[in-house]
């Protein structure tokens, strides 16, 4: 797939940059805490999981104000910012859209939601919560708000540990460096602030569209509690429990997120580690012991493409070494 970028002006004149994925009808995806639309699509296990969702329909996702591609703007963070910037996303559309709202991002759609009912055709909130203040003891926020003020190196590895504990340590490190050249640290920590004083405990039941609630049982940055707050104030909402430790939906079994999600959405769900007709091809190359340049020249694509394709097969199978894929190809071939 290609991702299309594009901006859309707020009031004042600062520009959102938001990025669409695939074609049909939209799914509004609103981002956690911090993003990066460039350097997410770049990250193989993250773009998987935009993959997965843009088959057959449009995903588009946005960095808010101060994360990634779009630049800070002269407002403090706030619920009514979040909103308005959701709204210039939303006026770029021309039809009701499906809307996911993932960790911060599920307050916020549960806001948009209750206010714009005509605009919502169906909701997801993943990982989220109802009432910022329950997700952990003042103290722990305190700690944690100061370490990243003071040392976003140094919190940017504590958070990675809290949202992906099952990722292993390689792919650890690189979402810590990816939520640094997300933003400078003030904005991570004003942020990461509003996150914790969002309440949308009193909008729960001015939801009025088919709402589904997806969270891990493990959860260590949202407590599931907060999961089955927000499916018990909105009326008829389904809550799914799915069992993992990540906070972040690319982590841990992101297949049966993305199959989940897709059938509450009415979209097309596909075969479990099912591999494209080119995926199929690479995993061939690599059971013949192929390197990623060896397998580029074969291929006429440049070096960088091979290596994600074969990340992305192996993030699909579930595999952590080539070894594996190049086992699984020669007993899929018999």
């Amino acid at each position: 797939m290609r991702q299309r970028i594009d901006r859309v002006a707020l009031d004042g004149g600062t520009a959102l940059c938001y990025a669409s994925i695939g074609a049909g009808r939209p799914l509004v995806y609103v981002m956690g805490w911090l993003s990066h639309l460039e350097r997410s699509w770049e990250l193989p296990a993250e773009r998987a999981l935009y993959e997965g969702f843009a088959q057959g329909c449009r995903l588009v996702r946005y960095d808010r104000a101060g994360s990634g591609l779009s630049p800070a703007a002269d407002r403090p963070a706030s619920l009514a910012f979040e909103l308005e910037q959701l709204a210039a996303v939303a006026a770029t559309l021309d039809e009701p859209f499906d809307l996911m709202g993932t960790s911060m991002g599920a307050p916020v759609a549960v806001a948009w939601a209750a206010a714009h009912p005509d605009t919502v055709r169906r909701l997801v909130l993943y990982g989220g919560w109802a009432r910022g203040d329950d997700l952990s003891p003042p103290g722990v926020r305190d700690h944690v708000l100061g370490l990243v003020e003071a040392h976003w190196g140094l919190g940017s590895d504590v958070l990675t540990d809290i949202f992906a504990p099952d990722a292993d340590r390689s792919t650890r490190a690189e979402l810590a460096r990816y939520q640094r050249a997300c933003s400078s640290a003030a904005t991570a920590r004003e942020l990461l602030a509003l996150s914790y004083e969002l309440d949308v405990t009193d909008r729960l039941d001015q939801v009025r569209a088919p709402t589904l609630v997806v969270h891990r049982t493990g959860d260590r940055a949202a407590p599931v509690a907060q999961a089955e707050a927000l499916a018990a104030g909105i009326d008829g909402a389904r809550l799914v429990l799915l069992p993992g430790r990540s906070h972040l939906p690319y982590a841990g079994d992101r297949d049966e997120l993305v199959r989940v999600v897709r059938r509450f959405l009415g979209l097309p769900v596909g075969r479990r580690s099912g591999l494209t007709a080119r995926q199929r091809e690479v995993a061939g190359l690599v059971s013949q012991g192929l390197t990623n340049r060896e397998i580029a020249t074969r291929l006429g694509i440049d070096e960088r493409s091979a290596e994600g394709h074969v990340e992305r097969i192996r993030l699909r199978l579930g595999f952590r070494s080539r070894a594996q894929v190049a086992a699984w190809w020669r007993d899929q071939m018999g």
